[in-house]
């Protein structure tokens, strides 16, 4: 971070935000687009205050899809990523596999899952792995055969095992590849969540969604979308929080 930019004022990036929010307001106001197809800024709001306990009964459901996809996706990330670097065999025979896997759109494979595995739990939070695996999968591979040479050679002549070489350079060095992954598997993983939901099942932000647009309710669409975009960002910046403490030691 430049000296610049350690002055600049907490609230100057809300300032594109709130000009957006005003020509959204000015827009709805002029009548050009019907108020029902474009809601102001104040119906939503509206809309969100008036439905808030049923959305924050969808949101809780959506989020532990979300979560329960992300949190298999790391662990599964994390052991393919090491067996890739210990085999570079391996390491060739999947990397085409995983690349055909993000090449798929989501909205196709969503209801194969749903008929293969019923409208439960299970074909969500398996869309949400398939969504968030890859990012982080593909950036601990390549920190891991980017690790320091040097330091791993001093290692080995010092008698060190296989594991020590991993706990001592290989994952502290990708540490910040890996928190680059897992911030953009954790916004992915509520766009995971919430494509799932719109294909089948009777809870959740994308369940909501549906509803609302069957009724014609486009404010309150807006308010799940927004909440949407809003916890995402919040996601990002809790991974934010946990690498300042992890990897850059800060409070």
């Amino acid at each position: 971070m430049t000296k610049h930019e350690g002055n600049m004022p907490n609230w100057l990036p809300f300032i594109p935000i709130a000009i957006l929010l005003l020509a959204w307001q000015l827009l709805s106001m002029s009548k050009i687009i019907p108020p029902y197809m474009l809601p102001s800024p104040l119906r939503v709001i509206e809309a969100f205050i008036s439905d808030f306990p049923l959305l924050m009964k969808h949101l809780l459901y959506t989020l532990m899809e979300a979560m329960a996809g992300l949190t298999i996706a790391v662990i599964a990330a994390f052991i393919l990523a090491i067996i890739m670097d210990a085999n570079v065999f391996i390491k060739k025979s999947l990397t085409p596999i995983l690349l055909i896997t993000q090449t798929m759109p989501v909205i196709a494979i969503a209801p194969l899952l749903i008929l293969w595995m019923g409208y439960g739990l299970a074909p969500k939070i398996t869309l949400v792995f398939l969504t968030c695996f890859f990012p982080v999968t593909i950036g601990l591979a390549g920190a891991f055969a980017c690790a320091d040479n040097d330091a791993l050679r001093l290692l080995q002549s010092m008698g060190a095992k296989k594991w020590q070489l991993y706990r001592y350079i290989k994952i502290p060095q990708s540490l910040p590849a890996f928190f680059s992954g897992l911030k953009i598997s954790a916004s992915y993983s509520i766009i995971g969540a919430v494509v799932a939901e719109w294909l089948g099942g009777d809870a959740g932000l994308g369940v909501y969604m549906i509803r609302v647009r069957r009724s014609y309710s486009f404010d309150k669409m807006f308010a799940a979308i927004i909440l949407v975009s809003v916890l995402s960002l919040l996601l990002i910046k809790l991974v934010s929080l946990i690498e300042n403490k992890m990897v850059r030691g800060k409070k």
